[in-house]
């Protein structure tokens, strides 16, 4: 495997609109639109609703808007929420900001190439998903991505992995852009006070 590298946290702790505007989508399609504003309303964030955001945003928020999630609806049904979230979100990037020649070189580049450009893709990009945490990744043919000081469940105690959004949203660009079979594993979490949440991508079968 490569040696494993840091990547620059955002210098201000925001993240991309897809870590709410994602969630509003998600949360709606399962709960309703009551419980959206529930969520929202409860930690003060309701004009996110009203106007979804465009730009980046205090990663404070994506913080809250989960941990809201956990307290209203419980652990599983809100890890739900967070996997879909994620899987809207990667939908998103394939969509509209990964461009279409990149897309199509690593679909037809051998799995293990399609990933090492992936992953670079994921790392130049850190600051915009990661927050003011630190990502980094260990390329291989079971690849390896963590974040420490994790935005989405930081100052949460728990006895399972609860990045889902991370999770799902890694797992689909991997299955999309280099293998239909890959599958991404949180096998350490903060939450179960592990020192960094840790996504291991295996398309091996």
């Amino acid at each position: 495997m490569t040696p494993s590298l840091p990547h620059p946290a955002h210098p201000l702790g925001k993240i991309g609109p897809n870590g709410v505007t994602r969630l509003i989508e998600a949360l709606r399609a399962v709960e309703g639109d009551n419980m959206v504003r529930r969520v929202f309303t409860g930690v003060g964030l309701a004009a996110h609703v009203e106007t979804p955001p465009e730009e980046m945003v205090d990663e404070r928020d994506a913080e809250a808007l989960h941990a809201a999630l956990r307290a209203t609806l419980g652990d599983k049904r809100a890890r739900t929420i967070g996997w879909i979230a994620g899987q809207r979100t990667a939908d998103y990037l394939i969509h509209a900001r990964i461009p279409r020649a990149v897309q199509g070189l690593m679909k037809i580049a051998p799995a293990l190439l399609a990933s090492r450009l992936l992953t670079t893709a994921m790392a130049s990009h850190a600051w915009t998903f990661a927050g003011s945490g630190r990502f980094r990744t260990v390329h291989g043919r079971r690849t390896v991505l963590s974040i420490e000081n994790c935005p989405m469940c930081r100052g949460h105690q728990s006895s399972e992995p609860l990045c889902d959004f991370y999770a799902s949203a890694f797992e689909r660009l991997y299955a999309r852009l280099v293998h239909p079979a890959a599958r991404v594993t949180e096998t350490e979490c903060q939450a179960r006070g592990d020192a960094a949440c840790r996504f291991t991508v295996d398309w091996r079968g």
